[in-house]
């Protein structure tokens, strides 16, 4: 399988063993490989320190197209044509207890240097150009049986680097892979040490792990071995005690589920369609839906068990957690508003909306429609089969209804009849808030009418006008 790689890769190997240097494919790539998945990456080992690197890789791009990513850490990379490679000399790495950041020095072995990879899976290497495999911790083994296991003792290895932790469970979700119980352990009883790790190297293994193949292994996992609790708390306290006569759902197993029953309804990756797969909002507005109502339930009279308002209190608390994890600003407002947004549907079933309600329904999705009709659609996980069928057809003709409106009427981008400049001239003033109260009262009679046209806006406006002013003299 490794006498597929490039050309390039065999000369470049050719180039360091000239030179008198060791070079080895390393990790990810040589995972991948067995495993026959594509990797973007191609990731190399070498004996040679990096000024020796950078000589060899000059000779070797031809046009010296190289770059220095880290030479302190001994990684520099270069391309040719199209062939991308970053090649790390040999390193040792000892750990202050306070940090998960090591102290590097140059190592002078491969099977030293694997050592202290994460997991036996990614500690193979492929020496180049003998393509000899160097598998010193059985990764091969633990490859074929889909178990994640840590080169030297796992206390160790994620004591040394807490954010390993957050990987396991990441390769769990990417790879469908399970933690040998010493691994499962190891990270059980050191959670609590992912606090010092930055939230942005946490975030960007959360990402990766909801965009995986089985995110909700992941995510289980996370909650199960208490990494979750200082983390992402909000979703093992999802984890409701049933009330004795079982009158609401498992708040955290139905969120998991929604999670699963969304990721159905993306789209196939590369297809161009809505929601494609892997749709990073859509998952975390499904996983975080519900994040509301543990802080809203009460127990009524009779043991009704309610959650009032939990959609709103949901997405103050998402935009708080995507915040403290260090999402950007885009993906914070688009999840907290689909939390805020995926109880609009309720009630629809049972008294169908005017069309003012669907035009309301549709601006205040806004971008997020498709995917508004992809949670509310996976929201619904009753096992009342005959409700399911109601709910799915309702949700088919309001999304018929919405489609039969906006081919009317580009219900999409609703805007009143008329604009600010134009609202301005014929009430004779200029900018300022006036301007913004008359365009908001024609918006309202836009949802509620449909358009009106210019002639009936103008009187519209001159009638909310002259009335404005009669309130104001009073």
């Amino acid at each position: 399988m490794f006498r597929a790689l490039p050309e390039e890769i065999h000369d470049l190997g050719r180039r360091f063993e000239d030179a008198g240097f060791e070079l080895a494919l390393v990790g990810g790539p040589v995972r991948d490989a067995v495993l026959g998945r594509s990797s973007a990456d191609l990731d190399f080992t070498t004996s040679a320190r990096p000024d020796d690197t950078e000589a060899i890789l000059r000779t070797w791009t031809r046009d010296g197209a190289i770059w220095d990513m880290g030479r302190q850490f001994g990684t520099l990379g270069g391309v040719r044509d199209g062939v991308k490679v970053e090649i790390t000399t040999y390193r040792t790495e000892t750990y202050d207890p306070t940090s998960r950041k090591p102290q590097v020095a140059f190592g002078d072995t491969l099977i030293g240097d694997l050592s202290r990879r994460d997991f036996t899976v990614n500690a193979m290497a492929v020496r180049i150009p003998s393509l000899d495999l160097v598998d010193p911790f059985d990764g091969l083994a633990d490859l074929a049986a889909g178990v994640l296991r840590t080169p030297v003792a796992p206390e160790q290895s994620f004591d040394d680097d807490p954010l390993r932790m957050m990987r396991a469970v990441r390769f769990v979700s990417q790879l469908g892979f399970a933690l040998h119980p010493a691994t499962a352990a190891a990270v059980e009883a050191l959670a609590d040490r992912i606090t010092i790790v930055s939230a942005e190297r946490v975030r960007e293994e959360l990402v990766r792990l909801i965009c995986g193949q089985h995110p909700r292994r992941g995510l289980e996992l996370m909650v199960d071995l208490g990494l979750a609790a200082h983390m992402l708390p909000e979703l093992p306290a999802m984890q409701l005690e049933l009330d004795e006569h079982h009158r609401h759902k498992d708040v955290y197993q139905h969120s998991l589920t929604v999670l699963d029953q969304a990721i159905d309804l993306e789209s196939e990756p590369g297809s161009g369609g809505p929601c494609e797969s892997p749709d990073l909002v859509l998952r975390l507005a499904a996983l975080l839906h519900d994040i509301g109502k543990p802080a809203t339930r009460r127990f009524e009279e009779g043991g009704t068990v309610t959650f009032r308002f939990h959609e709103t209190v949901g997405a103050k608390m998402a935009a708080r957690r995507l915040k403290a994890l260090t999402f950007d600003k885009d993906t914070t407002k688009k999840v907290a508003r689909l939390v805020e947004l995926h109880l609009r549907f309720h009630g629809y079933a049972d008294a169908p909306w005017t069309d003012s309600a669907v035009r309301r329904y549709v601006t205040d999705a806004g971008d997020l429609l498709e995917r508004l009709h992809r949670l509310t659609r996976a929201d619904v996980t009753t096992r009342n089969r005959r409700k399911a069928r109601h709910l799915a057809r309702a949700y088919d003709e309001l999304e018929q209804r919405i489609a039969d409106l906006a081919e009317q009427e580009e219900i999409g981008k609703i805007r009143p009849d008329l604009d600010g400049n134009r609202i301005m001239e014929l009430l004779g003033i200029g900018p300022g808030r006036e301007v913004g109260e008359a365009y908001k009262h024609l918006l309202e009679l836009r949802m509620e009418h449909g358009p009106l046209g210019p002639e009936r806006a103008e009187q519209e406006l001159r009638a909310w006008w002259e009335a404005r002013g009669a309130a104001d003299r009073l």
